[in-house]
């Protein structure tokens, strides 16, 4: 799909055909050289685009410096950030630049430059606090424990500041206890094994444990094969007890009742706040029992959210507004938790107080704040401002270098570049300047970005730029054929693929619908059709044919209900009715305690999705709440367990 632009924007429509016939290969070359870490040819074009004074060169001469910049001298680096200080590359070259400076110690320049850093990159911040000790400086606490208190490895020069902060006695053995606890927890042994270097009670002649309960935890318990005498030997088993619940809750729980005597308060505290969590995922009302046991350790923000989600399913209001306060405040700001907390403050009669909640919250154009506006009914706000950016303002827009540059670099395939480049022209922008971009990027058959665009604006919006939709007199006759609703349809593609046909996941899914390679076949069977072969579910046609077609599978096999045929599109058919609860359970309830969190956010934004698309088609709309139903009661018992993510 490609509009006609008028005569305000005809100009750029015109140079992106250009370098889509060929006055593109300098960049093009120019990025292979730097690919190839060939500078004098990088040099040579960089030298060519220039001469031609073509709007991508900048980005040939980023190349340049990226690959001369441990050899340039001081002033030139300063002289190109200047010199591009409109760019969003420059500071990249300046992070570039500060990790130069903290590898040879010029604290100096290094702390001249560092205020100027306009994005977050941890090892400059390593580099930072380490240039600090070096010049006599007090560290700050909170920002080293941040750098620290990971699971993630960190970038190499950390491990500088870590010894010498070990060596100071800033970092303690508790701190190092701490964080191999953390990376054993997220299954990270290699941090683990890092971090078990600076622990003086583990040494080369015991660290082949940790492989032993990572490879067989079951083993390892069963067998008592590591002692329960040494802090190490304790902390491998509540790994290896962690583990084994997940999957085998039965057997971890029996072992843990046997042993649980042989760890310390503390230990016995994190452990059944790890039970809880899993017990919580799986729906298992002992979970809320088992997060009061955990009362002696500091709960983390999933856990703190899996003990709301379990007093929510059981409608226990009080509890979900104890267990909502207790989360940090950042967490309970989040539009989850504040519409929760008012739902229960409403449930207990406590009227005002919810709706000190809902009112700001239902001004917000987003899954909660849909449904904190119908729990408002009458008391609603005003509706938002609907506004379309008119030629002038196109017109505006389009000349702004950034934007040009930005479509140039789509136009070429380097999206990354593209993207950056449009992210960095919109820094700045209104809310109508938004729309007109937006409005750019859609007539460009940049869609994704066009959606990515409209939703950035703050009081005036285009709902229309929100929720586009392309390819629809395709889609209608899929919808039809399938007995569909088609704004529930757009809304699902919204979310699969922000409509980016060549769009592919990394489990392998792949077009518009991200249909997964096996589905696909089973679906060519199902239809007959004759001469199937991988490739073609690439294409536009057969992806709206073969994902309309299973997504009418997912509602059949769900009873027609929608709410769990999307949890079923995502996470496939056997999960949704085993995420059911013995009774009827409201919809928006089922889809807070899905236990997968890509799943969990992807039916909400599905479902807010369909009823913005009802109200842009004119479709007869029903209220979000209407369209998230009530999840029928299911008789699988909680002892069905699968792998948590």
């Amino acid at each position: 799909m490609r509009f006609v632009w008028l005569a305000a924007g005809l100009f750029l429509l015109m140079s992106s055909h250009l370098r889509a016939q060929g006055n593109d290969e300098p960049l093009i070359k120019a990025q292979e050289a730097y690919n190839k870490q060939d500078l004098l040819r990088l040099q040579a074009y960089t030298r060519q685009m220039q001469a031609q004074k073509d709007i991508l060169a900048p980005y040939a001469d980023y190349w340049r410096m990226l690959l001369e910049l441990s050899t340039a001298d001081d002033q030139a680096v300063r002289d190109f950030i200047d010199q591009y200080a409109d760019f969003p590359f420059a500071d990249r070259v300046r992070g570039e630049w500060l990790k130069q400076l903290g590898k040879r110690q010029d604290w100096q320049a290094f702390f001249v430059e560092l205020p100027n850093l306009q994005r977050d990159d941890t090892a400059v911040s390593c580099y930072g606090l380490q240039g600090q000790s070096q010049l006599g400086q007090a560290i700050h606490a909170d920002k080293l424990q941040a750098l620290w208190l990971v699971s993630a490895d960190q970038p190499a020069n950390c491990t500088l500041l870590f010894d010498a902060m070990f060596r100071a006695g800033i970092l303690t053995q508790e701190h190092a206890w701490a964080r191999f606890r953390l990376a054993m927890q997220a299954g990270k042994i290699s941090v683990a094994k890092a971090v078990s270097q600076y622990i003086s009670a583990i040494d080369a002649s015991n660290i082949k444990l940790i492989d032993r309960a990572y490879q067989n935890p079951q083993q390892v318990l069963q067998k008592q094969s590591i002692s329960y005498k040494s802090r190490y030997g304790r902390e491998l088993n509540l790994y290896a007890l962690d583990r084994v619940a997940r999957t085998q809750p039965p057997l971890a729980l029996e072992i843990w009742q046997k042993n649980q005597s042989q760890f310390n308060a503390e230990e016995r505290s994190y452990m059944w706040g790890r039970l809880a969590l899993h017990a919580a995922r799986r729906h298992d009302p002992i979970a809320g029992k088992w997060f009061g046991m955990a009362r002696d350790t500091q709960l983390d923000n999933e856990q703190m959210a899996w003990r709301a989600r379990t007093a929510l399913r059981t409608e226990d209001w009080p509890a979900v507004i104890s267990a909502i306060e207790a989360m940090p405040a950042t967490e309970q700001e989040t539009a989850a938790w504040r519409y929760w907390k008012a739902r229960a403050l409403k449930a207990q009669k406590q009227i005002p107080a919810a709706n000190a909640l809902f009112v700001p919250l239902s001004r917000e154009h987003h899954y909660y704040g849909l449904l904190a506006e119908e729990e408002l009914g009458e008391i609603v706000a005003a509706p938002a401002s609907v506004y379309k950016a008119n030629e002038a303002e196109l017109k505006l827009v389009s000349a702004k270098p950034a934007i040009q540059r930005a479509l140039a670099l789509n136009d070429l395939g380097l999206r990354w570049e593209a993207r950056a480049e449009w992210a960095w022209a919109l820094r700045d922008f209104d809310d109508k300047q938004l729309i007109a971009a937006a409005e750019i990027a859609f007539r460009n058959d940049w869609i994704d970005v066009a959606i990515n665009t409209a939703e950035k604006t703050r009081l005036t919006h285009d709902f229309a730029l929100r929720y586009p939709t392309p390819y629809r007199d395709m889609m209608q006759a899929y919808v039809k054929e399938n007995g569909l609703d088609e704004a529930w349809v757009y809304g699902l593609i919204r979310q699969e693929s922000r409509f980016i046909g060549v769009a592919r996941s990394s489990a392998g899914a792949s077009g518009l619908m991200q249909v997964m390679p096996a589905t696909a076949k089973w679906i060519a069977k199902r239809l007959g059709m004759a001469g199937y072969n991988p490739g073609m579910i690439t294409q536009l046609d057969t992806n709206i044919q073969f994902g309309t077609h299973y997504l009418r599978y997912t509602l059949d096999q769900m009873d027609g209900q929608a709410l769990m045929a999307t949890a079923a599109y995502n996470a496939g058919p056997s999960r949704p009715k085993r995420w059911a609860a013995s009774q009827p359970l409201e919809g928006p309830i089922y889809a807070d305690t899905i236990p997968f969190t890509e799943t969990r956010d992807y039916v909400k934004k599905v479902m807010a999705n369909a009823y913005y698309y009802a109200q842009q088609m004119g479709h007869h709309t029903q209220s979000l709440k209407e369209r998230l139903g009530i999840v029928p009661g299911n008789a699988i018992s909680v002892t069905v367990t699968e792998e948590a993510e």
